[in-house]
């Protein structure tokens, strides 16, 4: 798993990236009601803006640490979003056949020693 600065996840398997947000961005928002989700087939550039997440809180933007195209997305929270704040780490929100992946992401080691600068 790797992370980037803008508090998403990515797990990229068989060039497949799963995408979600960190645990420390599901704290900070507070309890998430809503997922705005992309169109499957969807072609996303790297730190694009691919969905919402609409908190009691506040509507924060998701982006993409990949480029490709979204093949599946989450539809789980559609009903349950709140499983984003449960197990955020579980929780993916969308799928990506990833063309190109960000030269930015960090490692989790990376990503805590970043927090600590926050």
């Amino acid at each position: 798993m790797k992370f980037a600065k803008t508090h998403e996840w990515v797990k990229i398997e068989n060039n497949v990236a799963t995408v979600g947000i960190t645990d420390y961005a599901q704290n900070e928002m507070g309890d998430i009601v809503y997922v705005d989700m992309p169109e499957v087939g969807r072609v996303v550039a790297i730190d694009e803006e691919v969905l919402e997440l609409e908190s009691v809180k506040a509507v924060a933007p998701v982006n993409s640490p990949v480029a490709g195209t979204v093949i599946e997305v989450n539809e789980e929270l559609d009903k349950a979003p709140e499983m984003v704040n449960s197990d955020a780490y579980n929780a993916w929100l969308f799928k990506v056949e990833v063309t190109e992946e960000s030269g930015e992401l960090m490692s989790e080691e990376e990503y805590q020693n970043y927090l600590k600068t926050l």
